[in-house]
């Protein structure tokens, strides 16, 4: 069942599930009415046994009272005591017979009266009896032992008829009940074998439904085998083409960086050169080329930096953030002192990472915070990180500890409509002439997040400064590190 849980999708189960929970009920019917009809049929065998007790009771009080009367006869006529012995067997015999048959009949009120009757003639008869065998012998007697000849065989012959309609009436009983179990029995037996078959049907249909499930998965399978194959092929396909993009776009980085270097050098030693000589406006041209050509060797280099991110997995190691953003913050001390900026940075936790792609991160961060600055508006960076739960954000796995990593800033900001496009490549919100860059450094940033699978987004509004969340995992998957958080709290007010 856990191999049928794991494999069959959830509507398949459920089916499945039914058919067997409606075969098992149907079971748990059959093996009720089993029950049932096996204890009717006890009850049929118990009521059998109770009419043959009446029965024989009956005719055991009938052939005692034959006994007293035999006896009777043979001693009034012999007046041997030896032909007293049946009578006085059936003395306490009687008596018993018919507190027995008392009980048994209990529950009968016909019968009850029936017994009573026949009571109280066992009763005359023993009296009767009784009175003509403990009389003394003599002539004078015989006329009495007539008489009790001729009323012990009419009541001997009463006590029959008695006995034969209380014994008709318990066959005429045990014959319906006979009846009523028979056809009770078939009913049983029908449904029972109804039930079976539908069992049988019910277990059938689920084996077929089962099997018609694992045949498609297995063809789900066997299509997913293949299409991972081609996926495969097309990984590898896709690997080297971008090997080979790589090696081209180094390449080409060079070999596009001499003659930008050739149009510098030259340029500046016209300038130098023949700065007496040329006129403003041709000053102005030369300048115009050497910003273009300036703006162009960085653009090159920051492609060169966007092409080589991915090139750059097997080289995680324990990365401490606030050391990260110490040398970024020492690297553009003059910028920041030159602008009157304060810098405030949190503590950072240590994370599994690419050092060299965590500058680039953080120095665009950084860079873009002291780039867009408001006028007359004192800059103001905070950095700061607090632990969160994969869980919180449907782009991350939950379960895994990340660190969400905030760069907030004082400046100009931007509308959020636009925060789609701001981490694409060569997007700007800005003219050159007013902010200077290339247009890759956010993707640069969102390229790095990616690759150490975490996330990037940013909230702002015109005016009111920007805040750029980065959320990276603690451990990069199937390696473990201890991320400790250190406690310094610094900041750079640099005036």
């Amino acid at each position: 069942m856990k191999a049928v849980k794991r494999f069959l999708p959830a509507q398949a189960r459920q089916r499945i599930a039914f058919g067997f929970v409606t075969a098992m009920l149907l079971i748990a019917i059959g093996f009720v009415l089993s029950f049932y009809s096996y204890s009717r049929h006890s009850l049929d065998n118990d009521s059998s046994r109770h009419t043959d007790r009446v029965i024989n009771s009956l005719q055991d009080v009938l052939s005692s009272l034959k006994d007293v009367e035999t006896s009777a006869r043979g001693f009034l006529l012999t007046q041997d005591s030896i032909y007293l012995e049946p009578y006085q067997a059936a003395l306490p015999r009687i008596p018993k017979r018919l507190d027995e048959l008392q009980q048994l009949l209990a529950d009968s009120p016909v019968q009850q009266k029936r017994l009573d009757s026949l009571r109280r003639l066992a009763q005359v008869n023993l009296q009767m009896a009784s009175r003509v065998i403990s009389a003394p012998p003599g002539r004078k007697n015989w006329t009495q032992a007539k008489s009790f000849l001729l009323l012990e065989k009419m009541r001997l012959d009463d006590a029959r008829r008695w006995v034969a309609l209380m014994v008709n009436h318990e066959k005429k009983l045990t014959e319906s009940r006979d009846q009523q179990a028979v056809r009770s029995f078939r009913k049983t037996v029908m449904t029972v074998f109804l039930l079976s078959v539908l069992t049988f049907v019910v277990l059938i249909i689920s084996y077929n439904v089962l099997e018609s499930e694992l045949s498609h998965r297995q063809r789900v399978e066997d299509q997913l085998r293949a299409y991972e194959e081609e996926l495969k092929a097309n990984i590898r396909q896709l690997v080297a083409s971008n090997e080979e993009l790589e090696r081209f776009a180094f390449v080409a980085s060079h070999d596009l960086q001499e003659p930008l270097r050739k149009i510098q050098s030259f340029t500046s030693l016209l300038q130098h050169r023949y700065v007496e000589s040329i006129d403003k406006e041709s000053n102005q041209f030369m300048n115009k080329i050497m910003q273009s050509a300036e703006r162009m060797s960085k653009m090159i280099k920051d492609l060169l930096h966007f092409s080589r991110l991915s090139n750059q997995q097997n080289a995680y190691k324990k990365v401490r953030l606030n050391e990260i953003i110490q040398r970024i913050l020492n690297d553009q001390e003059l910028q920041i002192k030159g602008l009157n900026a304060q810098v405030e940075v949190g503590p950072l936790p240590i994370i599994q990472a690419i050092p060299g792609q965590m500058d680039q991160l953080f120095s665009n961060l950084i860079g873009n915070a002291l780039k867009f600055i408001r006028p007359g508006v004192r800059p103001v960076i905070r950095i700061f990180a607090e632990p969160v739960d994969g869980s919180q954000y449907a782009e991350l796995l939950p379960g895994r500890s990340y660190f969400r990593i905030t760069v907030a800033d004082n400046g100009i900001g931007f509308d959020e409509k636009y925060l789609p496009h701001i981490f694409q490549i060569f997007q700007r919100l800005h003219g050159k002439q007013t902010y200077d860059g290339t247009g890759i450094g956010l993707a640069i940033c969102k390229r790095v997040v990616m690759a150490h699978k975490g996330y990037l987004t940013a909230a702002s509004q015109p005016d009111q400064g920007a805040m750029f969340i980065v959320i990276l995992p603690e451990n990069q998957p199937f390696q473990e590190y201890d991320s400790p958080i250190s406690n310094e709290v610094y900041s750079y007010p640099f005036s």
